[in-house]
């Protein structure tokens, strides 16, 4: 990279920690020129991912509005879903840059020049990686961006239970974990969280009974409970101990399912307790293992004290490349016009084709949810999860599906 478009980047991240989020696109676009580019625009992955939104302000390469640009078909779509950039042929020439924050797709960078040289594709690269930093920076503190995201409004329910999600997907050099959730502006029941600590990584996935906002707020008493547990080194059963305690006290008659698992990133050892919930599943070079993380079935959380069984802790030895996909009934049990349900079998098959095939995790459950939107024309009758995390180690790809 050149001293000037060093100094460009460098200028960029000093004027990033007190610019306004409305004044994002215009501090990308001026370090694209100060980088030797004609112009560059942000452009955001709608909540469902069907569409990448340009944020407002954002001007086309010859100062023409944007509009916003479909995933599936399109070049810009492209690149999101490979997490790899493209380019034009015919000058000015185009690139559209993937937007990640670690390994989760955010958005992606259009820029444009009259030559693409490897050097101003270099400038762009590290613009882009800056600007996916300096959006997840602020949206913490502004509307901007979640308001860029939406194509309609959210039901109460829907926000309360998104406030409490984590990212939908994180990623070391020896684990990748990926999440999807529909129907994303009615959500009520279900959430997930992952996160890293320790050497390890946790799971969990929720299913509140009903699908309003009381069934949100057990969902969200349930993620506190098991984020304040674990961080204060609790175990796997003191975390369901803890959740079933505040739903008998703050959501009496709130009953949920649930898995709650960890694995210890270097030995491959997975422990989980079902709470009630459909088993996971355990893929291994693209076939499920039958049976192999089942186990006898187990009373839902929130029955009250005299329902508390002792929870049973269930323990696996995971192989490089095995995958755990946890999922809720809503995934299973949607149903198209004819009443025929999605169904295991179709969910497995179409889990396994898309890994064969090489797709990232984030790409195959943004397929795989869209495919049982359109099995249940777009309208579920249940909350529909999916968490699908790898572990893969001995190997430096962190985008490893």
């Amino acid at each position: 990279m050149t001293e000037v478009a060093g100094a460009g980047l460098a200028r960029f991240l000093e004027r990033s920690h007190t610019v306004s989020p409305q004044e994002v696109p215009r501090l990308v676009d001026e370090a694209a020129r100060q980088l030797g580019l004609a112009s560059a625009a942000v452009y955001l992955s709608d909540v469902q991912e069907d569409q990448l939104v340009p944020l407002p302000g954002t001007t086309g390469g010859h100062g023409h509005p944007t509009g916003a640009l479909a995933i599936e078909g399109t070049v810009a779509g492209w690149a999101y879903r490979t997490m790899s950039r493209r380019l034009s042929n015919q000058p000015p020439m185009v690139a559209w840059l993937p937007l990640v924050d670690g390994i989760a797709r955010i958005g992606v960078l259009r820029v444009t020049a009259e030559q693409l040289t490897p050097a101003l594709l270099d400038g762009a690269t590290q613009l882009a990686a800056v600007t996916a930093l300096t959006i997840v920076s602020k949206s913490g503190f502004s509307d901007l961006f979640s308001r860029t995201a939406r194509r309609r409004p959210m039901t109460t329910a829907a926000e309360m239970v998104w406030a409490f999600l984590p990212p939908r997907t994180l990623g070391t050099d020896k684990v990748t974990s990926s999440a999807a959730l529909e129907p994303a502006y009615e959500a009520g029941g279900d959430a997930f969280d992952h996160g890293l600590d320790d050497g390890r990584l946790h799971l969990t996935v929720v299913d509140a009974m009903g699908h309003d906002l009381a069934a949100g707020l057990a969902s969200a008493v349930a993620l506190a409970g098991c984020r304040s547990t674990r961080r204060a080194g609790g175990t796997l059963t003191d975390i369901t101990d803890q959740i079933g305690e505040d739903l008998q006290r703050w959501r009496p008659g709130g009953l949920l399912t649930g898995v709650f698992a960890q694995l210890d990133l270097d030995t491959g050892h997975l422990a989980w307790i079902n709470a009630g919930h459909p088993p996971p599943l355990l893929i291994r070079a693209q076939h499920v293992v039958p049976g192999a993380l089942e186990a006898d079935g187990e009373l839902p959380l929130g029955l009250g004290h005299g329902y508390q069984p002792a929870r049973t802790v269930h323990l696996t030895q995971l192989e490089p490349g095995d995958r755990v996909l946890i999922h809720t009934d809503g995934v299973t049990e949607a149903r198209s016009g004819n009443g025929q349900c999605f169904g295991e079998k179709q969910l497995v098959d179409f889990v396994t084709r898309a890994l064969a095939a090489g797709e990232p995790a984030p790409e195959a459950l943004r397929r795989l949810i869209h495919a049982i939107l359109d099995h249940h024309h777009g309208q579920l009758q249940d909350d529909a999860t999916i968490v699908l995390a790898e572990w893969h180690p001995n190997t430096d790809d962190t985008t490893s599906p």
